[in-house]
């Protein structure tokens, strides 16, 4: 059955909001598993660039459930890891992306950030070079609570960045939302530093599809749609992204 959501415009932005989050994530994962199909169908193989957290759990579920994409075409990325966690960590991105996606799919590789990596920036540098081997088709992304985009909070996030990968410090609200939902079990044992891809590298993608539904986000979403481009709030840049989308639940839109 399709899935009527509402829809709006902000600048170049399209947004679409549903009743609930399955909602969301059955027509979003819908979306994206016809693109790729259709990426493949064109040039033989695919690129794309996967978010973690708990708000795309139920996306990446939906996503691996549907048939008919043959992943041994694609290559993926994810966006973010913290700095000096190995890959057996609870909170390591590598550990929920291979539990979540490369163990069920068996994609052509997924390319991994080393957070335990010995020299941080040549591991920036390495991953730098991945990224530029080839074009990136999708890129699917969330909003943090303060705003971010990937690990790229308020104070270190710059739309004209020249890195594609850096190393960041986190911003103490977006520690405190790794606490909240649980990935750690207080303020002090979040890292303090992690890995990122910049914004830039991530508008680059072909196609950039923002899933944000929760209560939790409500504020970020009011402040990126309703307040000035800025980097106060970084996920405000995707109103400049003509190639974007912004899937919203009613109650992350419950602001608007």
């Amino acid at each position: 059955m399709t899935i009527a959501p509402k829809t709006l415009q902000i600048d170049s932005l399209p947004v679409r909001i549903y009743e609930n989050q399955m909602e969301l994530a059955q027509d979003v994962a819908r979306i994206a598993h016809e693109y790729l199909t259709a990426v493949l169908k064109r040039k033989g193989a695919a690129a794309a660039i996967l978010a973690t957290g708990n708000s795309q759990i139920k996306f990446l579920e939906e996503l691996m459930s549907i048939g008919g994409i043959d992943w041994s075409r694609i290559t993926l990325f994810h966006m973010d890891e913290y700095l000096g966690i190995d890959v057996n960590h609870p909170a390591s991105f590598r550990r929920y992306m291979r539990e979540r996606v490369e163990r069920r799919v068996k994609p052509k590789v997924f390319h991994y950030i080393a957070g335990d990596a010995v020299l941080p920036l040549d591991e920036c540098s390495r991953y730098r070079r991945l990224l530029e081997a080839q074009l990136i088709d999708l890129c699917c992304l969330g909003i943090g609570e303060n705003g971010h985009l990937a690990f790229n909070d308020p104070p270190v996030a710059d739309f004209g960045d020249a890195h594609k990968v850096k190393l960041v410090r986190l911003d103490r609200a977006c520690q405190q939302q790794q606490v909240n939902e649980g990935h750690f079990p207080n303020l002090e044992a979040v890292p303090q530093y992690a890995f990122t891809l910049t914004i830039p590298m991530l508008c680059s993608a072909e196609k950039m599809l923002c899933i944000a539904p929760e209560k939790r986000k409500a504020n970020a979403v009011f402040d990126a749609l309703r307040k000035p481009v800025s980097v106060a709030c970084p996920a405000s840049i995707l109103r400049k992204q003509a190639h974007a989308t912004l899937f919203l639940d009613r109650d992350s839109a419950s602001l608007l």
